[in-house]
């Protein structure tokens, strides 16, 4: 082979070598930062139960509240920097709301989730296809999951196709328990088995156990939270309560002003950071989408 030759075979080695540090845009790994946090967000505004609502239209809902409360706060105050700071707060307001409704009826749910798994457990043992054990759900279930399994009823009855209305009934309650137990019927209705009684006794003893520490760990810190938060929002009450008095906000409209709202600005945002981090019990994500 000529020098050429070699070249030529050299330089696509490199090449190769190289191309193989950058992986494919469309190939299988984690999703990216931003995307999880949008599907998250998702799952928050349908487990609040807004329905018809996605996460980039919420985002925007926050945007336009800022802008509102910007425009009326310099309209009212004069002063830009107290403007922006109640326009940040705006902006976290509707998701602070949609993430603390979420988390209310994940509470709820997680006390009427063994129910819902003992009722598909005894369907089984009686004999009922997985299907039919679901729709009864619809109708003798829990009353905050009623609605779901009745949407999935209809879906089933409309197609007749298990699967795909399992993927609609998981996109409904976007719930990891119920990603667990929609994974474990498909793989009894597609494999068939003897153990999907025993797994079903056994998630529903775990989510017990599970619902019963919660409780009792948020009862001992729920006070705590509470006291942190009233301290938290007790400074930004009395800077509204000053932004009545025009006169007294001109100290804020110069560089010291500024520069003491925005190191307490972030200070707060700081310590309410540290206060969710110490205080936050594991939240199960959902792995089984």
């Amino acid at each position: 082979m000529s020098g050429a030759g070699w070249g030529l075979v050299l330089g696509l080695g490199l090449a190769s070598v190289w191309w193989s540090f950058w992986p494919r845009a469309g190939g299988a790994g984690p999703a990216p930062t931003g995307r999880r946090r949008i599907d998250q967000l998702q799952d928050e505004i349908v487990l609040a139960g807004l329905r018809g609502v996605g996460a980039r239209t919420l985002l925007g809902f926050s945007a336009l509240a800022a802008l509102v409360v910007l425009l009326l706060g310099y309209a009212v105050t004069q002063v830009l920097t107290v403007s922006l700071c109640f326009a940040v707060m705006a902006a976290c307001g509707p998701v602070l709301v949609v993430r603390g409704r979420a988390r209310r009826r994940r509470t709820r749910l997680r006390d009427v989730w063994p129910d819902v798994v003992d009722h598909v457990s005894s369907a089984v043992r009686a004999g009922l296809a997985l299907p039919e054990a679901l729709v009864q759900l619809g109708d003798r279930g829990p009353a905050e999951l009623r609605p779901a399994f009745q949407e999935f009823a209809h879906d089933y009855r409309a197609t007749g196709r298990f699967s795909e209305s399992l993927d609609l009934l998981k996109e409904r309650l976007s719930d990891p328990v119920a990603d667990r137990l929609v994974e474990a019927l498909r793989i009894a209705r597609d494999v068939g088995g003897t153990d999907l009684g025993r797994v079903l006794r056994t998630l529903s003893g775990f989510l017990r156990d599970d619902a019963r520490a919660r409780a009792e760990l948020e009862a001992r810190q729920s006070w705590t939270v509470n006291a942190a938060r009233l301290a938290l929002a007790a400074p930004w009450a009395v800077l509204l309560l000053l932004a009545t008095r025009g006169s007294t906000l001109d100290a804020y409209g110069t560089p010291a002003g500024a520069l003491v709202l925005g190191i307490g600005g972030a200070v707060s945002i700081v310590a309410y950071r540290l206060m969710l981090t110490l205080g936050r019990l594991p939240v199960e994500q959902r792995v089984l989408r």
